[in-house]
């Protein structure tokens, strides 16, 4: 029987856990036992009683949950200490940063340990459970909102009252991809009117039919500004400028600016500058959900609240984070089907690496980084 380790996450701010007690019991039932660091479950609200009661053993330390591992389970990459406890040929799975964290790759490497990179899970319709960063992004989309609506400090619905009457807040969603669909619908739930841009056209219907306005230049180049894989495309120069001064002119009118624009494996493109800063009013305020690569917005700084001219740069760089129970609930969720195809038909502990999603995302396995996107 193999056995599937979850250890507590030791990167400062990290409050997620990679299974729940709900998964737990679901990991034991599909033939794997499963060993869980005390407290690892504690900042999300799953207390060590929990998984017991599903049936897990409690480790009083990572090294000791780890000592015979099959599987590691984790929602950012391990630590040094974490991969030196790991037994050649265990199996590391995890949302790892890979194009950003390449020295955790190597470590695992070194150790003669495997990874899966959950950001590699491939868009393919068995594979839409496995949908790690979907998972997240549809919540930091939903917390970037509510945090943007703290630092506004004023109501977001329209409001009548016998004293007069509250305008709504107006909230400009930039990128409309999960996160921004989520940003767009809970804006529009909280009362705000909403408007929001892409460069992606199958984004302008999504948009507007959650009852928000779109707003891009729609030229030529717009129309194919799409991958396979249905990320943004990145434009041209000639078309950022033209969307740059579209953007200018509106961004000054909002209340709450959205920014969620990220292209795998690059540093995040710029959409806000100085100059759109200094143009919105005091009181306004932008949430950058990109700030871990270097942001959206000039002049945001991570896991900072800045403001520049009485404009709030909102900088959390783990939104998921600020809604622990929820957002590790999700991904716990993922890795469970993940784990599911690290057993054969019999139920016995057989990855077969010729599968499409491990092929898709094995980053490290005998010795080396073998995944193509991360060879130099």
């Amino acid at each position: 029987m193999a056995l599937v380790a979850v250890t507590k996450e030791r990167r400062v701010g990290e409050t997620r856990v990679a299974a729940t007690p709900e998964t737990t019991k679901k990991l034991i039932a599909a033939g794997f036992s499963v060993v869980i660091e005390a407290g690892a479950g504690a900042a999300a609200s799953y207390p060590d009683a929990d998984y017991a009661e599903a049936g897990a053993t409690i480790a009083p330390s990572a090294e000791a949950a780890l000592s015979a591992a099959d599987v590691l389970l984790k929602v950012r990459a391990p630590s040094d200490a974490e991969v030196a406890a790991l037994k050649p040929g265990c199996l590391v799975v995890g949302l790892l940063n890979p194009h950003q964290e390449r020295a955790a790759l190597d470590a695992i490497a070194a150790r003669g340990a495997a990874a899966f990179a959950m950001e590699f899970v491939p868009r393919i319709t068995r594979a839409q459970v496995m949908d790690a960063l979907s998972s997240q992004a549809n919540l930091a989309g939903y917390r970037a909102v509510i945090e943007g609506a703290q630092a506004y400090g004023k109501a977001m619905p329209m409001m009548m009252t016998a004293a007069g009457t509250i305008a709504p807040a107006r909230v400009f969603v930039m990128g409309a991809g999960v996160a921004g669909l989520q940003a767009i619908a809970t804006a529009r739930r909280m009362g705000a009117v909403v408007t929001a841009t892409d460069v992606r056209p199958a984004a302008k219907e999504q948009v507007e039919s959650l009852g928000a306005k779109f707003v891009a230049v729609e030229d030529e180049e717009f129309k194919p500004a799409e991958t396979s894989a249905g990320y943004a495309r990145e434009m041209s120069a000639e078309y950022q400028a033209k969307q740059a001064a579209l953007v200018a002119e509106h961004i000054k009118k909002q209340d709450i600016v959205v920014t969620t624009a990220l292209i795998p494996g690059r540093p995040a493109p710029r959409l806000v500058s100085a100059a759109h800063v200094a143009s919105m009013r005091p009181g306004s305020v932008l949430v950058d959900l990109a700030v871990e690569q270097g942001g959206n917005v000039e002049g945001v700084r991570a896991d900072e609240v800045a403001e520049i001219g009485g404009v709030k740069l909102v900088g959390y760089a783990n939104l998921p984070g600020r809604i622990a129970a929820d957002s590790s609930a999700l991904y716990a969720r993922n890795l469970l089907a993940f784990a599911g195809l690290l057993l054969d038909k019999d139920g016995a502990f057989a990855p077969d690496f010729a599968d499409e999603i491990l092929a898709a995302s094995l980053v490290v396995r005998d010795g080396s980084i073998v995944h193509t996107a991360l060879q130099s």
